[in-house]
């Protein structure tokens, strides 16, 4: 039982680390040509998806190193 844990605490590690790098490029990038960050806008399509796919890995990788302390 704990083999399977590991395994899933780190696909599940390896997936947010992941979710979380894209997020960041993107970003990144336009602030690298000079783009402003002081403009507020609205997270659509492709990156309303990562975002809470991001927060779902994350919740999920608590739950999973709450599990193993218990197992």
């Amino acid at each position: 039982m704990k083999n399977v844990i590991y395994i899933a605490q780190i696909v599940v590690s390896v997936l947010l680390m992941t979710s979380i790098l894209i997020q960041s490029r993107g970003s990144g990038l336009g602030l690298a040509f000079g783009g402003s960050s002081t403009v507020y806008r609205t997270k659509r399509g492709a990156e309303k998806i990562i975002f809470r796919a991001t927060i779902v890995l994350a919740l999920l990788f608590l739950a999973i190193s709450i599990a193993h302390l218990f197992i």
